[in-house]
């Protein structure tokens, strides 16, 4: 299944995954990706917590398996659909002990330049 962000406006990128919808799509669905231990779908202080609306770049995915830009931006595993470049913003600190304690390794998905 794709997903496709409805509009342009209150777009925001998954910290975990960086798929990218909008507040709504995120609040009514969840993270299509990463709902099974983020728990997004009808909390939005869990969607604000979890998300970011800082990004730069839009990948749009269709062809998971063999796409070598998939696997340059570690989704090749996920649904297809668009997904950020870089995501600003990191997941909070109780967020990521849960994320291992379900093995789950937090990589922050943010290549913005730090000076």
């Amino acid at each position: 299944m794709e997903v496709v962000p409805r509009e342009l406006r209150q777009l925001r990128a998954c910290l975990l995954c960086s798929l990218v919808k909008t507040l709504d799509q995120f609040e009514l669905d969840g993270c299509d990706n990463c709902d099974d231990f983020l728990h997004l779908r009808g909390n939005r202080e869990m969607v604000y917590e979890c998300t970011s609306s800082n990004f730069d770049g839009i990948i749009s995915l269709m062809n998971p398996d063999d796409s070598w830009v998939a696997k340059w931006q570690k989704i090749h595993k996920c649904v297809r659909g668009c997904y950020a470049i870089s995501v600003s913003g990191r997941l909070k600190g109780p967020i990521v002990r849960e994320l291992r304690s379900q093995g789950i390794m937090y990589q922050s998905r943010d290549r913005s330049e730090k000076s």
